[in-house]
């Protein structure tokens, strides 16, 4: 995870300057509010992008240089003036039939979430964490633990120990790999008083999520349900919990791409969704408006700000971006790309940011086409006829020794040639995976997407899809297998064979 995530490259920075000059009111002008045409809750409206002031022409030209850099970008949207004027799928291998995982583009929700129950009053921002956790015995107790409050959680400047951006994945392995990851987050060391200073955290972003549950009396999950994804008409969600059951509120939130733009949308009308104040406005104001410095860029409550725009960001590409002087929202998911590789693509493609174009019904054609030639079939799997040894493991569990995947037991099943299932105890709940033996995708209820074959008569592989590639190997000897997961080997025995 790079330190720079909201990536303006030159072509930005001369719209800006356009912008500045054409759209941005001066001073002695009253500010301009955004009043949707629409609501885009069944559905958001399209255009022409001529119609928006953008180049079809340009929009194919970019889609066809990400093709050509083989940048991993899984899907790129682009809405302006609450218009969608591209909304397209690289196929490698999404194609928009799923939601994608958001990666930490869900702690712009979670902050989102800790607003709106602070606008019921069932949370306030400047009460002690520790009061939400009365039953709890914490470690490493001390005054500035006490002073903590879920606003210092919220701007990511809680002073506890972490790893801050550069050590976000060895800070989070350290979380999950505890049976508790509340606890864990809580009896964390302070390094500096609360406020101080930045330090992105992502157990942090999960105290939020404990907080809101013990406030409430509802997941995050249940909780977004009701007041955030029914009003805007957010259908799918998928968002996974830990052992103790509380959403996980730093990431692993699964959206469609679609949906994800409604959230930036809601901002850009300052919280208001069909007439209704979804999110409190002096939240949405906060939550969008520099509050600490972090580094490249500013930071808001779970957003990353700067003069002209505001982003929610997740490793690997994900990315919801909004410019209000534009009325602009890009999203984008992706398998491992930083922003900027695509954004001067992006950038040049916006001829008049206050006109719309001479209609270009040849530039439109140009651009279907360019969508038309990311479609293509998942390729084929590998591997020939089921082994033997598939009936021979079928219902059979085995038993792993602690390990740094917090993986107990594993049972695989091949009862059906379309589909295998796979039974898992892990991270400390037990969970169940549908395998496509038949070359597609399944689903899983954490959000990612596996399918499978056997590589050659011992050995079952498992493509997986998240946020990019990542095979599981399963390789039966004997009555053991041995587990080949991320680089990591664990080995288990059979359970009475």
């Amino acid at each position: 995870m790079k330190t720079k995530y909201i990536a303006i490259g030159i072509g930005a920075v001369l719209i800006l300057v356009i912008l500045a000059i054409v759209l941005i009111p001066k001073q002695d002008e009253p500010a301009q509010t955004f009043t949707p045409s629409y609501w885009p809750t069944e559905g958001w409206q399209t255009s022409t992008p001529e119609e928006q002031g953008i180049s079809s022409v340009k929009l194919a030209e970019a889609i066809q240089e990400i093709q050509k850099q083989n940048i991993p970008v899984n899907s790129l949207m682009i809405i302006r003036n609450g218009k969608v004027l591209l909304d397209t799928y690289f196929y490698n291998p999404y194609d928009g039939a799923f939601p994608h995982d958001l990666a930490s583009v869900t702690k712009s929700v979670m902050t989102t979430l800790i607003g709106i129950a602070a606008g019921q009053g069932k949370i306030d921002l400047d009460k002690s964490m520790l009061s939400y956790f009365p039953d709890r015995t914490i470690a490493n107790m001390d005054e500035r633990k006490e002073r903590i409050t879920v606003r210092h959680l919220a701007g990511n400047v809680n002073g506890m120990e972490s790893g801050c951006v550069a050590g976000d994945e060895p800070t989070i392995r350290a979380m999950t790999s505890t049976p508790d990851w509340v606890q864990h987050a809580l009896d964390r060391k302070m390094v500096q008083e609360p406020g101080k200073s930045f330090c992105y955290d992502s157990p942090g972003m999960h105290l939020l999520s404990a907080i809101l549950q013990e406030a409430t009396g509802m997941t995050a999950l249940e909780f977004a349900q009701q007041y955030l994804f029914e009003p805007l008409g957010i259908k799918g969600a998928i968002w996974e919990g830990d052992p103790q059951g509380y959403t996980r509120g730093w990431g692993d939130l699964h959206l469609y791409p679609q949906d994800a733009a409604k959230i930036g949308y809601l901002f850009q009308a300052n919280g208001i969704w069909e007439g209704e104040q979804i999110v409190p406005a002096d939240w949405v104001a906060q939550a969008v408006t520099s509050q600490v410095n972090a580094g490249d860029d500013d930071y808001g409550y779970g957003w990353w700000v700067n003069e002209s725009s505001f982003s929610a960001y997740g490793r690997g590409g994900q990315k919801l971006f909004v410019v209000p002087s534009l009325n602009a929202i890009v999203v984008t998911t992706g398998s491992g790309f930083e922003y900027d590789q695509i954004d001067p693509y992006i950038a040049a493609t916006v001829i008049d940011p206050a006109n719309p174009l001479p209609a270009n019904p040849d530039g439109v054609a140009q651009l279907q086409a360019a969508m038309d030639s990311l479609v293509k079939e998942l390729p084929a799997l590998p591997g020939g006829e089921v082994p033997q040894t598939a009936a021979e493991i079928s219902g059979k569990t085995y038993i792993f020794e602690p390990n740094p995947a917090m993986l107990k037991s594993a049972a695989l099943e091949f009862n059906d040639p379309a589909e295998a299932t796979i039974y898992l105890d892990l991270l400390g709940k037990e969970v169940t995976w549908k395998i496509g033996l038949d070359g597609q995708y399944r689903q899983s209820p954490e959000g990612s997407l596996q399918r499978g074959y056997w590589k050659d008569a011992q050995t079952f592989v498992i493509e997986v899809f998240d946020v990019g590639m990542d095979n599981r190997t399963f390789t039966f000897t004997d009555e053991r297998v041995l587990v080949d997961a991320s680089g990591l080997t664990i080995e288990g025995k059979m359970q009475n064979p």
